[in-house]
């Protein structure tokens, strides 16, 4: 892979709630909600603390996590107080960095066999990984996916270490293999889960700027052990979720990720028992069959024009950023649908790094020195067919 053309600072580890990252507007602060949900009281303490705090939103990530931006360094400390009240803070930095785990947020409620089995994996892989001197060494964005449902809601979220499904069995599996070993129960999926983990570390899965990704290294040529590998392939993939009603709840998608403070309290006060976190950018409502949710934030439409767009911060909120970003994805959203197969998605990045997707897309849109680069069919640092673009031009080009 060529380098990327605008050459921006890669910090290589991903903000907490105890160790937050400086951004343009202040500290980044990210919550990992227990089990990828929040109870309403979470959530509606959340969006208080998010405008006491921050900037009054709460994006959602990509990774199914929460962040509060615009934090002043003096109001670090009450944040994390409020966190710690509401049951969303790790007791250390070092147990938040092993919450970096996706569970399926589309799982049933309460005792389903499927649900408290994907619960109490991510449990166990959190208390076994905590405190090992060898696990100690994973990168920050090493992460581990929990997709052991009929279908896997999960396949198209980046994860190096996978527990699926495989008919009525758990597998474990590599990133980028394309079949894992069956385990025995879910005690052993998470020892080899954990294994395969160890063996990443030993092999010289982690560089020496401490970065590292599972399918990076077994693209250089790396082979994990026979002991964590097999052919048994995992269950079929569900079609990417779209915002509506499913799976007995109510699914609710945010523009950009950007929630106000406001819609997640509103949110928190449909009765949903809780509110799963989804990577989606989306909101999961078990229990939740129709509410008055429509406006502000909250997209409740599978075919809404902004959900075939991706935007990351931009500038000023990011110093990696010459350019705003969030203004043009609305822009160009209504132009895609004529312009893009269906199902097609475009990228507007700040920079090459491509933080919000760094994965191709249809339509790539990367600023650099205030203005945009344009790439067909491919991932932020590519080679661009079209330079040095104004959004107007971008605008003239899609609507012509």
């Amino acid at each position: 892979m060529s380098a990327p053309i605008n050459a921006p600072a890669v910090k290589g580890w991903c903000p907490g709630a105890h160790r937050p990252m400086m951004s343009a507007e202040g500290l980044v602060v990210r919550i990992r909600p227990p089990r990828g949900e929040l109870t309403a009281h979470q959530a509606s303490g959340l969006a208080a603390l998010a405008t006491a705090y921050g900037h009054g939103t709460v994006e959602l990530t990509n990774r199914a996590n929460l962040q509060i931006r615009g934090v002043a360094d003096a109001h670090h400390a009450p944040l994390i107080e409020g966190l710690d009240g509401l049951g969303l803070l790790d007791a250390d930095a070092d147990a938040e960095r092993h919450r970096n785990i996706v569970i399926d947020p589309f799982r049933p409620l309460g005792e389903d066999r499927q649900t408290v089995c994907a619960e109490h994996l991510a449990a166990q892989l959190r208390a076994q990984a905590t405190g090992d001197a060898d696990l100690a060494r994973l990168p920050s964005k090493f992460g581990f996916v929990i997709d052991a449902g009929p279908r896997r809601q999960l396949a198209e979220v980046s994860g190096d270490i996978r527990i699926e499904a495989a008919a009525g069995a758990l597998l474990v599996r590599a990133d980028a293999m394309a079949t894992g070993r069956i385990a025995r129960d879910g005690e052993d999926a998470v020892r080899l889960a954990l294994e395969l983990a160890r063996w990443f570390v030993a092999s010289g899965g982690v560089g020496a700027d401490g970065r590292g990704r599972m399918r990076a290294h077994l693209a250089a040529g790396a082979q994990p052990p026979d002991a964590c590998c097999g052919a048994a392939q995992p269950n079929p993939a569900a079609p990417r979720p779209q915002p509506g009603p499913r799976d007995g709840g109510l699914t609710v998608a945010v523009a950009f990720g950007q929630l106000d403070a406001a819609d997640l309290a509103r949110l928190a006060a449909t009765g949903a028992p809780v509110l799963r976190i989804t990577p989606y950018r989306m909101i999961h409502l078990p229990g939740v069959s129709t509410c008055a949710l429509a406006g502000g934030s909250l997209i409740l439409a599978g075919d809404d024009p902004l959900l075939r767009v991706v935007a990351c911060t931009g500038a000023p909120g990011c110093p990696q950023a010459s350019v705003t970003t969030r203004d043009l994805a609305r822009a160009i959203a209504p132009l895609l649908v004529p312009s893009l197969p269906a199902g097609a998605t475009a990228h507007v990045s700040g920079c090459a790094k491509g933080c919000a997707l760094p994965a191709p897309a249809a339509l790539t849109l990367v600023g650099r020195d205030g203005r945009f680069d344009l790439i067909s069919h491919g991932p932020p640092w590519s080679e661009p067919a079209r330079r040095g673009l104004t959004p107007g031009a971008v605008l003239s080009i899609l609507g012509g």
